[in-house]
């Protein structure tokens, strides 16, 4: 097991504190907006990225997050509600993301990086409604579905009567099972290539997970989705990334699940939250 910390794609001070306390393999996000390159898949963009961490002293052994807009793999299928029947991208624009990630996949093989934390929200990654104050004055995040559902609600509603459409704020862009449909087809068009190269890719739950968020349904929020996903493309390369708050906000035992995961955990995220699902906050690593 090898400790690691996750750090910007950028020289940054985390990168000279990671040193200090001993830490010299990291994850990084190589988003472009992130980095300010826009073709992060190819093998120069990502071997200059890897290479100006590694003068600084730090090797990274993973990629964490959406490497670039995902929304033509999450999003393909048709709205539904007041903008039924209109596709929010085509399959020419899914097909091609799915070549760039392919291409990822092998450029990070080349690079010696084998693991890709990847997830599967759709339209609002990772949720947080503002700050509290911890233990010692300490700033924390965290998440309140009723401001969440408060604001997006009147942004939503806003936005409808702009486009003079009728309110109907309450129905999913996109429902489960068209979510379901499009990992799926994910996961067995990037799966092969991942086994081929070598790069474990751990899935990480929905954060939050929630039923739906933002106008969009959410498929990661039990183990049994977990499973789901597995046996989808059974394979190493088919893995989990173990955040621990996430599955404690499940309400899974966090001992027993990762027993019942075992050998398919690639990655761990070390982080504890109190509260519940629909209202929670980050706490220190104690």
């Amino acid at each position: 097991m090898k400790l690691v910390e996750f750090v910007p794609p950028k020289p940054h001070p985390l990168w000279k504190l990671c040193l200090q306390m001993g830490i010299t393999d990291v994850i990084v996000k190589v988003n472009p907006d992130l980095t300010g390159r826009s073709d992060p898949w190819k093998f120069e963009t990502l071997s200059e990225i890897v290479g100006g961490l590694k003068e600084a002293g730090l090797t990274v052994v993973g990629l964490e997050g959406d490497p670039f807009d995902m929304a033509p793999i999450k999003q393909f299928g048709e709205t539904s509600g007041e903008a039924a029947s209109s596709p929010l991208v085509s399959e020419t624009q899914r097909e091609e993301a799915l070549a760039h990630y392919r291409e990822l996949l092998e450029s990070m093989a080349r690079l010696d990086i084998h693991l890709l934390c990847y997830n599967f929200m759709v339209g609002t990654g990772w949720a947080r409604t503002g700050v509290r104050e911890g233990r010692g004055g300490a700033k924390a995040t965290y998440f309140s579905k009723s401001e969440y559902e408060s604001s997006y609600v009147r942004f939503r509603n806003r936005t409808i009567e702009q486009s003079e459409q009728s309110e109907q704020s309450n129905n999913l862009l996109l429902t489960k099972e068209q979510v379901w449909a499009n990992y799926a087809y994910f996961i067995k068009s990037v799966m092969p290539t991942a086994e081929k190269v070598g790069v474990r890719m751990g899935l990480h739950p929905d954060d939050p997970c929630l039923p739906e968020l933002g106008g969009y349904a959410r498929i990661f929020e039990t183990v049994a989705d977990y499973d789901r996903a597995y046996a989808l493309c059974p394979s190493p390369s088919n893995a989990v990334t173990y955040c621990q708050a996430n599955f404690k906000l499940m309400g899974a035992d966090l001992i027993e699940t990762a027993k019942h995961f075992g050998s398919r955990i690639a990655f761990i995220h070390v982080r504890d939250v109190e509260g519940d699902k629909t209202d929670f906050t980050e706490l220190f690593h104690d």
